[in-house]
Parts: C-alpha cells; structure tokens; sequence
C-alpha cells in the first residue's frame, strides 16, 4: 500500500451508486488503485437524485461509476448508449465516461457465468431462481446462456417475473416450488440489514437440493449459505460475484486486466475490516 499518489488536481475518480452503499468496492478497487500506484480513488455513494448524480459523473469528469440497487434499470435512459451486456437485459451495473460521453454495460451476467463454469454446475440440473429485480434478470440471463435448460423463475412480482423467464425461456412461478437440484437467491433475503436473518427457501427445499447459489454480497455468509454448509452442500457467494464483477469494471476504467491472484487479495482485504 506504498504506492499511492498523493491525491491531486489530476487524480481519476471513480464511484459507485447504490440505495445501501456498503466499503466492499470501494476497499477492493482502492487497494489495487495503490498497490499498482495508479492515480486513482474510488468513492461510494447513495443518492436521491440519480438524475442529478448522473450529470454530476458527466460534469465532473467521474470516470466510472458501479450501479447498483435500486438504480440499474432507471439509470438506461440518462447514458449515452449500452453495450449488449445491458441493452439484453435492461440492466446496467457499470458505466465508463469517455470525454462526456456515458456508456454503460453490465459486468454480473459476466461474472455470473464465470461462476457457473469454475464451479462445475451440471446444465441438465433443475434450477430455481428467486428473484425478480435487475440483478435476477443478470443471473437469469447467464443461466441461460450456459444452456441450463431446466430453470424455473419465482417470483412474487408477476409481471417482472414472467417477462424474465420469457424472454430466457423459462418456465415461471409465483409459489415455492417442491424441489430443485440448485437453489438461487437473487433477492434481498439474508442481506445485511432488515432481511439478514431471513431464509430465502424452506429447509426441506434446501435439504433436497445438490448446490445453492447466494447472489447477496454482504455478508457472504447468509442465512442460505450457513444452511447449504451446515450440511455440506457445495456452494456459490455473493462475495464471489462481487469479486469478479469488480474485478471486470476494473479493467474497463483502467485498461488494466486483472490476474487471479490479484482478484484474490484485493477480495481478502475489502472483506477484512
């Protein structure tokens, strides 16, 4: 951590926005920012006024900006243009200021994908999904361009629901269902705050199934999570999706890619405090 600049009129600055910003992003791109001594600093924010955020990184020259909850669908009509990433799903998580011009792009379908490889997930494995936000239509996506063609979408909100499952082919429901192979929370259950102490599927749905897949973040270890290894079912964070899709927006602020191991240490600090 010896290398950092000193801040000055010429530092790059990146942000993100989110409705509950937490230090992970801003821990993990400010260890790299100093351990490669670039001249960069990374910011959280929250805001009410995501329009008036918006023509803030513009203005001010914010090269980057991480989107999260509740903003990655509102976000779309204030940028400039979307990568396919975004433009497939309706969902931006990361946007790249060239010269005033915003562009935004989604780095979770990604990482998702990433995820379902290295861990080995069998596509002929039925899958639930639960969840219904941007976030879910990110990992559903990624599913089914896998090619996991037994995945059902639950959800609570209908219309969102069923236009995800639509559009990625499949099928939908608004109830629990009575069992799964793998198990996918995508909504705020188990999240730091109100919901962490609720448990996103019923024990028995858990006891049945053959892996679970937390997308919450923060804390990595949720209610879901303690569950799947208190009875040694494999499991997938959150904590390993941010690493990844951090790890992904990194390289599109900086031009720099990112080696595996590098990834690693900057996840281990943002985790330690």
């Amino acid at each position: 951590m010896l290398n950092t600049p000193a801040l000055n009129k010429d530092t790059t600055v990146c942000i993100s926005l989110a409705g509950r910003p937490s230090n992970l992003g801003t821990r993990f791109h400010n260890f790299l920012y100093a351990e490669l001594g670039l001249d960069f600093l990374y910011k959280a924010f929250s805001t009410e006024d995501l329009e008036g955020a918006v023509r803030g990184v513009r203005a001010l020259g914010i090269r980057g900006c991480s989107v999260s909850m509740p903003f990655k669908s509102a976000i779309i009509p204030m940028l400039d243009g979307l990568e396919d990433s975004a433009a497939d799903i309706d969902a931006v998580n990361t946007v790249v200021n060239d010269g005033g011009v915003l562009t935004g792009s989604n780095t979770d379908v990604q990482a998702v994908a990433a995820l379902l490889a290295e861990h080995e997930l069998d596509p002929s494995s039925h899958v639930v999904i639960r969840g219904s936000g941007s976030m879910a239509s990110a990992v559903s996506a990624a599913f089914a361009r896998a090619g996991f063609g037994r995945t059902t979408l639950w959800a609570r909100n209908v219309e969102a629901g069923r236009a995800i499952a639509q559009r990625d082919g499949h099928r939908f429901i608004d109830d629990e269902p009575d069992s799964a192979d793998v198990l996918v929370n995508v909504t705020s259950l188990g999240m730091a705050g109100a919901d962490e102490e609720e448990l996103s599927f019923d024990p028995d749905l858990i006891r049945g199934a053959s892996a679970v897949f937390d997308v919450v973040a923060l804390p990595a270890e949720t209610p879901l999570i303690r569950a799947a290894r208190s009875i040694d079912l494999p499991v997938i964070t959150g904590a390993e999706v941010h690493a990844l899709q951090a790890a992904l927006q990194f390289e599109r602020y900086t031009g720099i890619a990112l080696t595996r191991d590098q990834v690693d240490r900057a996840h281990a600090f943002a985790r330690s405090a």
